[in-house]
């Protein structure tokens, strides 16, 4: 749909420079006209330069997503129309592309289109999670309600994904520091020291000659390292991109020693979370574990739920795999056991996200603790090579006088 850049003059006679989306100029002259604007200056500029950097440089995040599903949820549930609350919502955005997106939505239901079919069309930035929820609230007639949920559960999500990333933030930040000093000291600080341990004349200790090898390495082959380190990550990220790849490494960080313990009860509790939401929106048990194999993008729960899929499909229970797994925890199939007998499965899968929602969150807190030492151990040991390289020869040549 256009996007039409226009320069008008209010009923006061003040001078208004903005953006409509239309389906034509004449239909964009009508909307501004509503607004009591007279329109001096108008240009499509769907296609322009302005609107595909800017869509780059505003790509809609979570938090958005987030702020627009609680907006709408509340003005659904005050009896706002459908419409109007989207035009309202477009006025309080404040990302540009995401603003330009919720306006052709709003023009497309405008125009009779059910909301999950014109969020459908944007399906980069409303999931099949999102859309499914959406219709399963047009469908029932509870949209007001569904939509309050599902606001409340993105933002339990959003929360959990910003701690886990705050709590990363000391030992990247730790780990770049040292990088840093560890450049700054091979490159500057060392080829000053060696070249007058050298100078002495004496029989350099094995730490010593180590260092002043990596340090001339360093200094003469800077710009094959950087092209080497370059190629490492493009390979890395190009094999992390093939089946064999992404599933050798979703493995893996299953099994690092405490973090991955951390990353398996966020899937877990990103399992439980979404499969509740869906069920509670009436969603079929089949359609919501395809949907939840999306959302989960590790390949050993895709690989689970898979295999509970097939049992499903064939008139088994959705314990049968999550009993067999090692990365699943024996509470959650025995509490989904419970809810499929007592048809309360949503509500026992809520109930169990809650808890190691609270597992989740006390590892994070903790997760500073964890890395420390190992982080004080890298540090150590870095500085106990430097101090012996650099010690041990001055050392040596005080003793001979």
């Amino acid at each position: 749909m256009p996007i039409f850049r226009y320069k008008a003059k209010n009923n006061k006679g003040k001078t208004k420079v903005g953006k409509v989306i239309a389906l034509s100029e004449g239909d964009a002259l009508k909307r501004l006209s509503k607004k009591l604007l007279n329109v001096s200056k108008i240009d499509d500029i769907s296609n322009s330069l302005e609107i595909k950097i800017n869509e780059k440089l505003s790509p809609v995040k979570n938090k958005d997503l987030v702020v627009f599903s609680r907006q709408f949820a509340v003005m659904i549930s005050a009896h706002v129309t459908i419409t109007e609350a989207l035009y309202t919502i477009i006025e309080q955005t404040e990302n540009d592309h995401f603003r330009n997106i919720i306006s052709k939505i709003a023009y497309e239901v405008d125009g009779g289109a059910l909301l999950s079919d014109a969020l459908k069309q944007y399906n980069r930035i409303f999931s099949d999670f999102y859309c499914n929820i959406i219709k399963a609230g047009e469908t029932s007639g509870k949209l007001d309600e569904v939509l309050n949920y599902l606001a409340d559960e993105m933002e339990k999500d959003y929360d959990m994904l910003k701690k886990f990333k705050g709590a990363m933030i000391y030992p990247a930040f730790i780990l770049a520091g040292l990088l840093g000093v560890g450049v700054v000291f091979i490159f500057f600080v060392l080829p000053e020291l060696t070249t007058m341990l050298q100078e002495t004349g004496a029989v350099l200790p094995l730490p010593t000659r180590i260092v002043i090898g990596i340090t001339e390495f360093g200094q003469k082959y800077y710009l094959l390292l950087i092209a080497l380190l370059i190629a490492f990550i493009i390979a890395f990220r190009a094999f992390l991109k093939t089946k064999l790849g992404k599933k050798t490494f979703d493995y893996f960080l299953l099994k690092v020693p405490s973090i991955g313990k951390l990353f398996q009860l966020i899937y877990l509790v990103r399992f439980c979370r979404s499969l509740s939401t869906l069920l509670r929106g009436g969603v079929s048990m089949n359609k919501s574990l395809v949907i939840v194999g999306d959302i989960i993008k590790n390949t050993a729960y895709k690989d689970i739920i898979e295999e509970t899929i097939d049992n499903v499909s064939e008139g088994g229970s959705i314990i049968s795999a999550l009993e067999d797994s090692v990365y699943v925890p024996k509470m959650i199939p025995e509490m989904m056991s419970v809810g499929e007998k007592t048809g309360k499965l949503d509500d026992i899968l809520e109930e169990v996200a809650k808890f190691y929602d609270k597992d989740v969150r006390n590892q994070l807190n903790n997760i500073s603790a964890i890395i420390e030492p190992v982080i004080m151990v890298i540090m150590g040991l870095g500085v106990g090579i430097m101090v012996a390289a650099i010690i041990l020869p001055m050392y040596n040549m005080a003793s001979q006088f």
